[in-house]
C-alpha cells in the first residue's frame, strides 16, 4: 500500500465530518498514540484547504514517570505533521471513582477549557465496539449502547466509523511512531480486558465484523434515540410539575425521555435506567407510594395527580 493509499481513510473521514460542521477554527486532541496522530495529520489537511487554523491540545496527566517529556514530543510531532501550533496541558488527576474515571473528568475538562470551540477526539470504530459492550455489560440502557456520538459539542468525532487499523497504517506511512500507553496494555482497566481479550475472542467465535457490526448498532440505536427525543420535545416540560395524569397513557419508552428533560431541567443529574423506571413508576403504576430520590439531592413526588421535585432535606422537613 502506498503512503497516499493508506492516508486514504483517515483523511476522508476528517473531510466529510468538516463538510457537515463547518467551523471558523477547531483543535484536535493528541496524545502521541496513532489515532490521534493520524487525526492531527488529516485535520491539519483538510483544515489547511478550507482556509482553516488547526492547533494540537495535548494533556499531560503526570501519572508515569516522564509524562512531560512524552507530552512535549506528542506537541512535536503533532507539528511535523502539519498542525499550526500545539499546547502541552498539565493537569491534576484526582477525585473519585478510580485513577482511570479521574483522569478522564480531568482530560475533558482541560480541553473543554481551552479549546477554542470544537475539540476533535481520535476515538475509532473499534473504541465504539467496545463503548457498546461495555453498556451492554452493564444493563446500562439504550444511551450506552448507542455509544459516542460523532457530533456532540465541543467534541468531535470524525474517526468513528475508521478501524484503528487504518490509524496505524497512516502512522506506518507517514513514518511516525506512535507513542504506546502503558495503560492501554494494564489489564486493572476493563476496556483493556476488552480490547485484547474479548472483542478477539468474539471475532473468531463469529467469523469476524463484529467491532463494525456493533459500531453498526450503536449507529442504529442513535437514530432511534434521536427519534423519541425529538418526539419528547413536544412535551411541555419547563414548568415546576408534571401532570402525572397526562403523562399515563403516552408509551412508556416515550414516558420516560419526557420524564428525563423535566428531571435535567430541575437540576437531577447522572440519571440511570432505574432512576427514570422509579419515577416513571409514579405515573405508569402509581399505588400511592412515596418519593423517589434521583442524584442531585432531589426527591420526585406524585400529589393530587402531578409530580413535583424538592431537596431531600425539605422532603424530611429539615
Amino acid at each position: 500500500m502506498s503512503t497516499a493509499e493508506a492516508l486514504i481513510p483517515v483523511r476522508r473521514a476528517v473531510r466529510g465530518f468538516l463538510a457537515a460542521h463547518p467551523r471558523v477554527d477547531f483543535d484536535v486532541a493528541v496524545s502521541g498514540g496513532a489515532d490521534s496522530l493520524a487525526l492531527a495529520e488529516a485535520a491539519a489537511h483538510e483544515g489547511h484547504k478550507l482556509g482553516l487554523r488547526v492547533r494540537a491540545l495535548v494533556v499531560d496527566h503526570g501519572l508515569q514517570p516522564g509524562s512531560g517529556r512524552v507530552a512535549r514530543e506528542a506537541a512535536e510531532a503533532a507539528r511535523g505533521l502539519g498542525v499550526d501550533e500545539a499546547e502541552v496541558l498539565p493537569v491534576e488527576v484526582t477525585g473519585a471513582g478510580g485513577v482511570e474515571a479521574a483522569a478522564r473528568r480531568a482530560r475533558y475538562s482541560a480541553l473543554r477549557s481551552k479549546g477554542r470551540g470544537l475539540v476533535l477526539l481520535g476515538h475509532t470504530r473499534d473504541d465504539q465496539a467496545e463503548t457498546v459492550l461495555l453498556g451492554l455489560g452493564r444493563g446500562s440502557g439504550p444511551r450506552s449502547i448507542a455509544g459516542m456520538k460523532p457530533f456532540d459539542p465541543p467534541w468531535g468525532r470524525p474517526l468513528l466509523d475508521v478501524p484503528r487499523a487504518a490509524t496505524r497504517a497512516a502512522c506506518a506511512a507517514l513514518g511516525v511512531e506512535p507513542w504506546e500507553d502503558p495503560f492501554n496494555t494494564d489489564p486493572r482497566f476493563t476496556r483493556v480486558r476488552l480490547r485484547a481479550e474479548v472483542l478477539p475472542l468474539l471475532e473468531d467465535v463469529l467469523s469476524g465484523g463484529v467491532a463494525a457490526a456493533l459500531a453498526r448498532t450503536a449507529t442504529q440505536l442513535r437514530e432511534d434515540l434521536e427519534t423519541l427525543d425529538a418526539l419528547a420535545g413536544e412535551f411541555r416540560t419547563d414548568e415546576e410539575t408534571l401532570d402525572a395524569k397526562e403523562l399515563e397513557p403516552v408509551p412508556p419508552a416515550l414516558r420516560r425521555r419526557v420524564l428525563r428533560r423535566w428531571l435535567l431541567g430541575r437540576g437531577a443529574c447522572d440519571l440511570s435506567d432505574g432512576h427514570l423506571r422509579a419515577v416513571d413508576a409514579l405515573v405508569g403504576e402509581w399505588r400511592g407510594q412515596g418519593g423517589v430520590w434521583v442524584p442531585g439531592g432531589l426527591v420526585v413526588v406524585r400529589t393530587h395527580g402531578r409530580l413535583s421535585m424538592n431537596r431531600r432535606e425539605a422532603a424530611r422537613g429539615e
